[in-house]
Parts: structure tokens; C-alpha cells; sequence
């Protein structure tokens, strides 16, 4: 039995309700990428309509090149997601035609130095691999995948996992104008004259739409809450009016810290409002002798008094 067949036996007993449709042959030769782009546009729930979207799990550079060539030329969008040599870091990576880099505008380092992958393994030596790598960023995959497909939340470009120090870390990057597939200059060149046409730079993010389209909506609710009234209903028909005195009783009080400021001198000016020493009428009395607020001592005088307490 092939892996093909096993993963889809595998996945079918796991969960019955989902339908699988296995296709064993190498994608990277042309005598099966015609039937791979045709699964692509036709391939959805709906018959004869284009799948929602593409997730590259593929272990080899050869593969991921094929996947890019055919969302390239169909316009879909696909995710790609790979783990490093070294088993201890991961990524997952949005790429939407046009918008967002494709995988020849930005190609690993070792493809990008001109290197054949073939050549850098050796017999009899295998690739460093650990489930707990792949589980992580099998996770981080379904997760985005659920964001892209419902429609909630955010979905980044390109997440980046280092095990090594428990670093997240998330990048925004443009397309390559000069990428070496044609198609995906020809996505580039569609997508800079849709933005044009919305009136918006040509370097705007991928998802500049939902972007613009949420920054509205996020001013017309602030709109909306600040035309309310702070409390809609009044049950106990509480009201709150003036009667007049509170403005006055204001007014004099400001009047008379003005007048104390004055005759302070100029350049003069208190930190703190002075308080004043008038009694008030109104002032509840307290039990005991009154005690005078305008009667004047001398240090020593107070001095005296204290060590009679």
C-alpha cells in the first residue's frame, strides 16, 4: 500500500464524514500536471467549481515549485507551510497570487545560492525529524486555514516558530517585481491596477480591502455610539436641574481667590487655591469652646501652648 493510500484509509476512519479523493503519482512530472491543475479548478465541493484553497505539505523544494507554478496560473491561493533541517523551527506561509510573494520570488537560501537540493543529502543519512516540530506547525496550519476559510480573525502572511527559544515571529513582504515566473508578474500587474482603481497605493498589504473596509466600520460604530445618549432609560424618572445658587456661590468663591492672589504681589501665584477664612453661616457649630480663626500667635506663643497639652 503507498503512504497515499494509507494516509487516506487512515484519515477516513478517523473521520467518515469527510471525503477524500487520493491521487498517487509525482506531481513534479509533466505527465500528471495537467490532471493536478484540472483537480485544482474543478476539484471543489461544488463539481466543476475551483477548490477554496491549497495546502502544500510536501517534503521537497521540486514539489513546492509545481504547487507555485499551478496557483500561479489558476489565481489560487494556497498555503505552504515547511519545516527546518534542523527539526527545531517552523513556518507557515499565505501566498496569494499577486499580492503576497510567491514561492520562486522568495526562495530558500540554499535553492537561492544555486545549490541542488539533491546534493546535500548523503547516504545513508536521514533528515533530522521530531513530531512535536510537525505537530506544531501542523496546528499553526489547520488554524489558519479555519481563520481563512470562516472568516474571522487575522491571517498572517508568514508565521515563523523557533523551538529553540520559544520565538513567534511574523513578516509582511511584497512580491518580487521581477520574479522569475511569468505568471506571477502577470498576477502583480493585475493586482497594482485593482488597487489603482480603489484609489489606493500600489503598495498597500495584501488584504488592504478588509483593512479599509474594517477601519470604516470600526468609525461608523464610534459614530453611532457618540450620537446616543449615555442612558437610554430613565426608570425611575431621575432628573437633574440647577436652581441657580451653585453658579453663584462658583463666581464668588473665584472672585475671592482672585482678589487674594492680587495682594500677594506680582509674579506671586499660589500652587493651590487659598481657602477662605471666613466662616461660613451656614457651617454646622462644634461642641466645645469656638475657636478663632483670625487670632494671631507668635512662635514661641505656640510653642508654649503645645507643651501644655
Amino acid at each position: 500500500m503507498s503512504k497515499v493510500s494509507a494516509a487516506a484509509a487512515t484519515l477516513s476512519f478517523i473521520n467518515p464524514d469527510v471525503e477524500i479523493e487520493a491521487h498517487n503519482y509525482n506531481i513534479t512530472l509533466m505527465e500528471h500536471y495537467e490532471h493536478f491543475l484540472s483537480r485544482i479548478r474543478q476539484g471543489g465541493r461544488v463539481a466543476g467549481q475551483p477548490v477554496d484553497l491549497v495546502l502544500s505539505c510536501v517534503d521537497n523544494f521540486e514539489a513546492r515549485m509545481t504547487i507555485n507554478k499551478a496557483c500561479n496560473e489558476l489565481n489560487q491561493v494556497w498555503f505552504e507551510s515547511g519545516v527546518s533541517e534542523d527539526a527545531v523551527s517552523c513556518h507557515i506561509q499565505l501566498l496569494y497570487p499577486g499580492r503576497t510573494p510567491c514561492f520562486e520570488c522568495l526562495p530558500p537560501l540554499v535553492v537561492a545560492s544555486g545549490l541542488d537540493e539533491k546534493t546535500l543529502k548523503r547516504e545513508g543519512v536521514c533528515a533530522a525529524s521530531l513530531p512535536t516540530t510537525m505537530g506544531l506547525v501542523a496546528s499553526l496550519l489547520v488554524q489558519n486555514t479555519l481563520k481563512w476559510l470562516l472568516k474571522f480573525g487575522e491571517v498572517t502572511s508568514y508565521l515563523g516558530y523557533g523551538a529553540a527559544k520559544d520565538s513567534f515571529y511574523r513578516v509582511n513582504l511584497l512580491p518580487n517585481p521581477h520574479c522569475a515566473d511569468h505568471w506571477c508578474c502577470r498576477r502583480q500587474e493585475e493586482r497594482r491596477k485593482q488597487l489603482e482603481s480603489l484609489g489606493l497605493p500600489t503598495n498597500s498589504p495584501w488584504n488592504a480591502e478588509e483593512l479599509e473596509a474594517a477601519a470604516k466600520l470600526a468609525k461608523q460604530k464610534a459614530q453611532l455610539a457618540a450620537s446616543k445618549p449615555k442612558h437610554e432609560e430613565n426608570e425611575y424618572e431621575i432628573e437633574v436641574d440647577s436652581d441657580g445658587e451653585s453658579g453663584e456661590t462658583t463666581n464668588n468663591a473665584d472672585q475671592t481667590n482672585r482678589d487674594q492672589i492680587q495682594s500677594l504681589g506680582e509674579g506671586v501665584r499660589p500652587v493651590y487655591q487659598v481657602a477662605n477664612s471666613a466662616k461660613q453661616s451656614d457651617a454646622p457649630s462644634l461642641d466645645g469652646p469656638e475657636v478663632s480663626t483670625t487670632e494671631a500667635y507668635s512662635l514661641e506663643a505656640l510653642m508654649a501652648r503645645m507643651k501644655q497639652l
